[in-house]
Order: C-alpha cells, then structure tokens, then sequence
C-alpha cells in the first residue's frame, strides 16, 4: 500500500545519509541556541525534489490568496485521485510560506477539510495531506501550532502504520508541535503518546528510531516534564530500558539514532526524578562502554561530527555521577579515564568548546574516588591535562583544579614516597598551591 516514492519524502540529490547528518549538524547548532537563549527547536522533514523546488514554483505559491487555497481545498477532494494528489502538492509548496500559512488557519473548515484527507483510504492523499501538516507545525507562529491541535490525535494513531516514511513524518510533525504547544502536550499524553512511542522504539528502521528520539526529546524538555511526564509516564514505560539498549556500543549501534537518544536520556537525568533507577538499568555501565567506543572511534577518523555523540554522553555520566558515592564503582575500569583523555585530546584539537563538558567528567571521576585520581598518575596523564592549560580561562581554571579537589590531594600524599611517581607528585602539588 505504501510506495516509496522518489523526489517527495526522500531526497534525489545526495544520499539519505548525507541529509540526515546535515539535519542532525543543524539540530546541534539549535540545542546549543536552545539552551542558551530558550529558543524552541523545530526540525522540517523536506527534501524536494529540484523540479519541485524550482523558483518558478515559489514565486506562484507567494501570492496565493485565499481564495486560492480554498480552490486548492476544493480540487483535493474531488476528481481523479492523481488531480487530487496535486492539488495537494501545490498547496504544500505554499504552506512552506508564513502568508499563506496564516491564510490557511484563518479559513473556516480548512484544517477540518484536511484531516478528512489525512483519514482517507487513500494512501498518497494521506501522504500529502500529512506533509501539509508537517508543513504548518514548522511554523514560527504558536497560532499555527494551536490550529494543528485537531489533527495530532490521527497523527498519533498512525504510528502503528505499516509504512516506515510515513511514521517518520508523523513523528517530526508531533515533535514540533509538543515543543511548541502545551496544549498538544495535555491532548496527547492521556492519548497515550508514550506508550506510542514506547512501541515505536521497536522499530528496525534506522529513519523511524531517529525520528523518535527527536519527538521524545521534544517532549522531555517540556516545562512540565520533571513533575509530571517523566515520573508518572517515562519512567513507568519500557522506554529507559530500550533507549540504553539502543546506546550499547557494538555493530548495531547508529549515530544517528544514538545521538538523539543520549540527548534524551541527558533530559530525563537533568530532571533528577529517579537516576538511581537509571544506573540500577546499567545507564553508567553503558555510557562507560560508549565513552570507549566514542575514544576508539576518534583515533580512527577525522569525522567531525564524533562530537554531537561525545557531547550529551559526556553530559549524562557526568550527572549520574553526582547521583551517588558508588557511581565510580560501575566505571572502576581504568580505561574510561584513558578514552576521556583520547576525547580530550580530540577536543582540543577539533572542538574546543567541548573541553569544559569532558573535564567536569574528569572532576566528578576523581571525586571521592582515589583509585581513578591514581589512574592519573599510573597511565602518565598529569602532562596531557596540563598541555590543556592554554585554551582558555575556563579550562586552565578547571585543569588546574579539576584533579585536585576534594580528595585529589589525598591521593597524591599516599604516593609521594614512591620512587617512580615522586617527580609528578611533586610537580602537581606545586601546582596545586601556585593555583
């Protein structure tokens, strides 16, 4: 029933992967904004055709009016299905528009004219009328996103359908309608969005999981997520025990799809409901594993975009680790100080503003635990941290302090007498009291 068709959900011009790691480079830079300046993060899933997309296309688009898009209304619900599918089309390229956009929320029985062509038995008509949807909840306008409120229960229905695209679309349509509206949110979670997605993780398609992470990270960065998402529905769903399963690293593991998942599980550990209950899941053992997975990875290519994974992993163990004393003991390994130091290496040579996130980890490792502050001195890393020094203000404050504190000092007084390690003993304690 559901063909892949070409030029229309899937790209012509270049790779599917190559749009998905172009999408997941722009998605970085809107986190960052995001956290930054409170922005709202919305994700478009287009990838025209260039006969689709042509300028001659939109300049016919611009100027429609309302009585245009009621005529583009009228011809998708009658006349031959391929007449039908057009109509459609034509309106799509125009709701990529604000103007018309706002032309169409304000039409009386515009959105109830489309949800009865998203509930059709006809599958590229409720394509299409799917993708104007995608169209409207990429909006900048709230009142855009408000109109959309009818449709999202269908949407949320079909993510039990067969088709993988068409998932997918359903997926970005409701990611950004639930960061955008809490009234989305309040329809659809006693709907049962959760258990929806918690199905959809199941999924073998790598596009579908990818699409998930995004729409579950939207949802866990709600205002309301702490008190009353992540207790009550997150936590209480199969979703941590697949989201960690889909972050074990091996053959199978998708950067893709890891990246928006270890995002999602750096939301539910900032909202501080239950992380015990993540590490009792392996959450540390896991993300240890993945910090040497990520180490190996770095030392193989020169891929830059190694760090959109680095930097929420580095996040969520760093804050696990604040959860308990005996956090160190799932990370005992002396390999995961060794791989945060390849990543901050890498760092330094590639992404500086990852270095402050790579070592809080180092600080909150040495915490309390004189066994990792002793891998420093028995793996030679005393230098390395140091060499980080001339980076900025904040690093060198940090890799001067970052072994040190607490029982940094402890650990180095236990190993002052022996004749191999005296030199750097004593080194890193000058430093301590110059800083």
């Amino acid at each position: 029933m559901w063909g892949r068709r070409q030029g229309r959900l899937r790209p012509v011009v270049c790779g599917v992967e190559e749009l998905r790691r172009r999408r997941r480079e722009r998605e970085a830079v809107l986190r960052k904004a995001r956290r930054e300046q409170q922005l709202v993060s919305k994700r478009l899933l287009r990838e025209d055709a260039p006969e689709e997309a042509g300028e001659g296309c939109v300049s016919a688009i611009l100027g429609e009016t309302e009585l245009q898009v009621q005529q583009l209304l009228r011809q998708a619900q009658r006349g031959t299905e391929e007449k039908r599918e057009r109509a459609l089309v034509s309106l799509r390229r125009g709701l990529q528009h604000p103007e018309t956009q706002q032309t169409f929320i304000r039409l009386e029985g515009s959105m109830r004219t489309l949800i009865g062509l998203l509930t059709s038995n006809q599958a590229l008509l409720q394509l299409e009328a799917a993708r104007c949807l995608h169209e409207l909840s990429h909006s900048e306008q709230s009142t855009v996103a408000e109109a959309c409120l009818p449709a999202t229960s269908y949407l949320l229905t079909y993510l039990s359908s067969h088709s993988p695209d068409f998932i997918e679309l359903c997926l970005y349509t409701l990611g950004n309608l639930i960061v955008e509206s809490e009234a989305v949110r309040r329809q659809l979670l006693p709907q049962g969005i959760v258990p929806a997605l918690a199905a959809c993780i199941q999924s073998p398609h790598v596009a579908v999981l990818e699409a998930l992470g995004f729409a579950l990270s939207q949802l866990l960065q709600a205002k309301e997520a702490p008190e009353k998402i992540i207790p009550s529905s997150i936590l209480a769903s199969t979703l941590p025990q697949h989201m960690l399963q889909l972050l074990q690293p091996g053959p199978k593991l998708n950067p893709g799809v890891a990246v928006e998942f270890a995002w999602c599980l750096h939301y539910i550990i900032c909202s501080q409901v239950s992380n015990s209950l993540l590490i009792a899941h392996g959450a540390l053992s896991t993300l240890g594993l993945l910090l040497l997975d990520l180490a190996e990875a770095v030392q193989r290519t020169e891929d830059a975009g190694l760090e959109l994974l680095a930097c929420p992993v580095l996040r969520c163990v760093s804050n696990l680790l604040t959860e308990t004393v005996g956090g160190q003991m799932q990370l005992r390994d002396e390999r995961v100080v060794a791989a945060l130091f390849i990543l901050l290496q890498f760092f330094f040579q590639k992404q500086h503003s990852l270095l402050p996130e790579g070592l809080w980890l180092l600080n909150n490792l040495t915490a309390n635990s004189p066994s990792f502050c002793t891998s420093l001195l028995s793996l030679d890393l005393i230098e390395p941290l140091l060499q980080l020094l001339p980076v900025s203000n904040v690093v060198s404050v940090m890799a001067v302090q970052v072994f040190l504190q607490q029982s940094g000092l402890q650990a180095l007084e236990r190993h002052q007498e022996e004749a191999q390690l005296q030199e750097r003993v004593y080194a890193l304690q000058q430093t301590a009291l110059q800083g």
